[in-house]
């Protein structure tokens, strides 16, 4: 394994900014592989272009012999990531976020090693949440806190309808 400044100077290569540079150095130092994670929803059949920085970044971690996790948002997904919406997303069916997910995996396997990357489905967790378990999670957060994220508050402000489903995204 490289040294953990070798390791930052590829890492750090193409990114605008690591907050905090410090700490991932001070991770690095430990000699031990560090756990990468990167979710997507799969909303839609293809990943886009955005996809694509991270998706390398993960790459150069696998290469560098640190661990990669794909979470699949397949549970996310049935709910519909409001950000950057000024309208609610028409929900999409199990089946739809399924085959979404499939070509996800496919399409990002062409960047990440596939015998190097493990991948999780949030629907494994997410769906099998019962009422109980899902107020508690509730309890944990406030209108007022959903509201900072700058996508309600646009919403709101303009009168814009928010879906009561579309508070449960951040939750979860």
């Amino acid at each position: 394994m490289l040294s953990a400044e070798e390791q930052l100077h590829i890492i750090a290569s193409g990114a605008a900014q690591i907050v905090p540079e410090s700490g991932l150095l001070e991770k690095l130092k430990r000699g031990k592989p560090l756990n990468i994670k990167l979710g997507v929803d799969p909303t839609s059949p293809d990943l886009h272009l955005g996809h694509a920085v991270p998706l390398r970044k993960m790459r150069q971690f696998q290469d560098l012999g640190h661990n990669v996790t794909l979470i699949i948002g397949n549970g996310t997904a049935l709910i519909g990531d409001p950000s950057g919406k000024n309208t609610t997303r028409p929900q999409l069916s199990q089946e739809q976020v399924q085959a979404n997910a499939e070509t996800y995996v496919a399409q990002a396997m062409k960047i990440l090693d596939p015998e190097k990357t493990k991948i999780v489905y949030n629907a494994d967790w997410i769906l099998s949440l019962n009422l109980k378990d899902l107020l508690g999670f509730m309890s944990k957060f406030t209108v007022a806190r959903i509201l900072e994220r700058d996508d309600f508050t646009k919403r709101y402000q303009s009168q814009t309808p928010i879906a009561m489903h579309e508070f449960l995204y951040p939750i979860m």
